[in-house]
Parts: C-alpha cells; structure tokens; sequence
C-alpha cells in the first residue's frame, strides 16, 4: 500500500492528541515547512490521559499539568487549530475532510480519532462515570471527594488504577469484573494473581467471574448493581472501565478498511495519501506477523513520529517492541513485549514474596516478554533481548 509521493504542501492530522500532537512535531522536525492543521473534538489543547486515572483523579496534579506542551510551544508550530469540532466525514476522491459545515482540503490526512469507552446500557445515570477526558476525570474526582463507597466495573488498567487511588483516598471500593482476575488478559494469569493479592492487601473488595446485567438508582439515591451471580452492589458512585471502541464511525462511508481500527499496513498507511497514528490505527507489525491495535501511550507517540517520516518520503516499517506500564499504589508494573495467557512464566530477578521481581515470558522457549515490579533496572536489561528479537525477525 505505502506509495512514494512528493512532500506534501497541507497536512491535515484529525486527533489533537498525543499521536496527533507527535505526527505534527515530528513534521516539522523532518523539515516540513507547509500548511498543517490540527482537528479535535475536544475544546483543551493536547494534554496526558495517563495521570487521569492517578495523579489528576486523586488531586495531586492540577488540570494545566496534564497539557503536553505550553501555549508558546504550540505556537511555534504554526499550525491552525480547529478544536471543539470533530470530523464528519473524509472524501478520498477529493481529499477533502469535513468539519461541520467546512471542508478542509488534504495533500495528506493523518487519522489520530483514539478511542472512546465503552458503557452499559443500564449505565445512564447520575452517579456513573467513564473515564477518557479532563472532563470525565473532574467528575468522578469530585464525586469521589463526597462520597464513602466507589463499585468499578472493570478490572483493566484504568479500573483497577482508579481503584487504587480511591483506596487511598480512603474509599471503599470494590471492584466486578467477568473474569477472574484484575489485568489477567494483560499480563496472564501468574502476575494477575499477584496484582490481585496486592489489592486485597489494600482493602479493596472484588466480585469476580460474574458480569453485570443491570445498574439501577434505589430510593436511597444510590446505584445498585445487579449482578448474574451473588447480591447486588450498592455504591455512592460507580465508573465503568470495560475497555474501549476505536472511533471510526465518521469513517463508515470513507472506503477505508476499517476492522477494529484503521487497517494499515507496515509503514501505517491507510491508502494513497491517508495515514493511522495511536489508538485508532490497525497495522501490520512486520516483527510480529499480524495486525495490531495497541492503546498505550508509548506506542501512540512512537507511531506518530513513524507516520511523519513517512509522510515525508522516508518510510520505515513501524515494528515496535510493545511498552506499558502502570503504577498502583507503592507498585510501579513496567512491561515489554508479549505477556498473554499462552506464555511461561519465570521470574529471574528478586522474588514474589519480596515485594520487587523481574520475570521474562517465553512460548515454545523464545523470550516475548518482560515484566518488572518494582525492578525497571532489570527489565530494561530485558528489554534489549526482546529487541534483538524484534530485529532478527524484521530481518
């Protein structure tokens, strides 16, 4: 799919995100001196959706210092800013973006939408919350600060960081998830125990291997949660935190392939003159042999400076190694690489009981993954073996 072009004279990036944000420095830094301009739904400049669910949600941090880059930084882009409005549709044929009753012309299109949370239909009520935005996230700290119990609805990254600081906040909090374990797709059963026992030792209640079939508001104003195994949960606020859906819907009628994502290929191009970046985009990992959507952080800023280069005449096939962490409670979790169900587990530095370990994953004997608790030392270490990896298999 990825076509050479000349350098284009007007870039267009929908998201003013992090991997939009990224795609636009990363431009100008390889020498792009043309037209470009910045779509976004939201209104605040680019800012950080990590400390959300733990610095902001717990009132350490103040709004401004979750902005990627101060106003005069912006500036210096020289880009024109259309925020507030989201994209409606994209004409290929014509190259033309439509932002409400604008269109906006293209020599290149950068679709950087992210990803919205998926709810519940039951879940429409005061006292319910998702958490995506700075919006999102003033909401639910607020209604954490002046109320006793927080139910979460959702044991991945999000649910269970948010979890975490309201323990701290001295909340009672419990915590319901279908499976059976919290970050158990994410990290395989073995580490998800420990991050379950972690919990427990923090107080947290949890209400695992059941899902949820409804959430009513009772005569006492609080949510009751009702669940397909056990009694009811009854809470003061609840945030549902069971995952995401790429945002493509302006996308339906565009001719794009769009499964799970914008489909890619290697070097994130989507089609002649159109480009993915972060969460939204689907591409072919030339490392790893398949397509993947990955919604972490490090990845949306790595892709986005990929998609520049490409941009500019010089594509490189985007074959990552996989990064992400999370910090919960003292615990700080950094992982690389692979860490399904399907992997063998070792721990090779320190040990569960002692509070820091760092483990390597492997299939059939390879090594496709590491993992530290509380050991970034080790696991970056680690780290240079998966690249190695990567390298080889890239050729």
């Amino acid at each position: 799919m990825s076509e050479r072009h000349p350098r284009p004279a007007r870039v267009v990036v929908v998201g003013a995100s992090a991997a939009g944000l990224t795609v636009a420095e990363a431009l100008r830094r390889e020498g792009f001196a043309g037209e470009l301009v910045m779509v976004g739904d939201e209104t605040e400049p680019p800012y950080d959706r990590p400390p959300l669910s733990k610095q902001v949600l717990k009132g350490d941090w103040p709004l401004r210092k979750t902005h990627l880059r101060n106003e005069e930084t912006l500036q210096a882009l020289e880009a024109e800013w259309v925020l507030g409005a989201p994209a409606d549709s994209v004409d290929l044929g014509r190259r033309v973006v439509t932002v409400g009753d604008r269109e906006i012309p293209y020599d290149a299109l950068v679709i950087a939408t992210g990803v919205r949370p998926r709810t519940l239909p039951s879940a429409r009520q005061v006292g319910v919350h998702t958490l995506r935005t700075l919006e999102d996230a003033t909401r639910l700290r607020r209604d954490l600060r002046t109320t006793a119990r927080l139910a979460v609805i959702g044991s991945g990254f999000l649910g269970i960081e948010a979890a975490a600081v309201a323990r701290q906040m001295d909340l009672d909090v419990t915590v319901i998830d279908v499976l059976t374990a919290p970050l158990v797709r994410q990290l395989g059963p073995e580490i998800a125990a420990h991050v379950l026992d972690l919990h427990l030792g923090h107080g947290v209640e949890f209400r695992l291997g059941t899902s949820v079939p409804a959430i009513e508001t009772g005569s006492d104003g609080r949510s009751h949660i009702h669940l397909d195994q056990g009694d009811p949960v009854v809470a003061d606020a609840v945030l549902v935190g069971i995952g995401s859906l790429p945002n493509t819907e302006w996308l339906a009628d565009s001719g794009l392939t769009i499964e799970n994502g914008v489909v890619c290929d290697q070097h994130n191009q989507a089609h002649p003159h159109v480009w993915a970046a972060g969460d939204v985009a689907r591409w072919y990992h030339p490392g790893i042999g398949r397509h993947l959507r990955i919604e972490h952080r490090m990845n949306a800023t790595e892709q986005g400076m990929n998609v520049a280069k490409a941009i500019m005449g010089n594509p490189v096939p985007f074959a990552p190694v996989p990064y992400f962490w999370t910090d919960q409670y003292d615990v700080k979790i950094q992982a690389y690489g692979h860490l399904g169900g399907d992997c063998e587990v070792e721990v090779v530095a320190g040990s569960y009981t002692g509070g820091r370990f760092a483990a390597v994953y492997r299939v059939e004997g390879e090594i496709v993954g590491a993992l530290s608790w509380n050991m970034p030392r080790e696991v970056r270490a680690l780290r240079r073996q998966l690249v190695e990896r990567m390298k080889a298999a890239t050729g």
